[in-house]
């Protein structure tokens, strides 16, 4: 069964620091968290990041301060989300991970974990990348997303769709 996924990360050539992290199993389960123990202030202080991504995940106003809000029940510990999706993949038979552009997405979730060779029984060591096989199709033009993009969830969503997208167009090529 396939899982999509997205990872909103930091990086700075040198580290990938998971931001929020979205979920969408074929059978309809869904999970999404937002990571407490992010570099707050480097995202915050990132031009792209803050236009793009803050706007999406919970915050509150803390006198001159934009903060996250850790009272929200997305927001959760690195280790309460590690163990959280670990259950989530674990529990869905025959894996298949799948993601848009999924290099940096693999290695966030990896992390999740500590090393690669820390991943939990039963998760793959690769992300299928949807970026590819439109590459492999001959780069047909992408559906416009009507979710919000740089939202983890919403792009997971959008990662099945475009996905099933693909799929229906290479079935329409071999009609032809």
């Amino acid at each position: 069964m396939k899982v999509y996924y997205d990872c909103e990360f930091w990086e700075n050539g040198h580290t990938i620091d998971l931001i929020s992290i979205g979920l969408v199993a074929e059978d309809g389960r869904e999970y999404y968290a937002v990571n407490a123990d992010c570099d707050w202030f480097s995202i915050i202080h990132h031009a792209w990041l803050k236009e793009n991504v803050v706007p999406y995940l919970p915050t509150k106003q803390d006198r001159h301060w934009l903060r996250l809000d850790v009272d929200n029940p997305t927001v959760k510990l690195k280790l309460d989300i590690a163990k959280e999706v670990r259950e989530f993949l674990q529990c869905t038979p025959d894996l298949e991970m799948w993601a848009w552009y999924g290099a940096y997405d693999h290695v966030a979730l990896c992390q999740l974990w500590g090393r690669m060779i820390d991943l939990p029984s039963g998760i793959p060591m690769w992300t299928n990348d949807i970026r590819q096989e439109f590459h492999r199709l001959g780069n047909p033009s992408k559906p416009t997303q009507d979710l919000k993009e740089h939202h983890a969830l919403d792009d997971a969503r959008f990662n099945m769709q475009l996905h099933k997208f693909v799929l229906d167009y290479e079935r329409a090529q071999k009609k032809n």
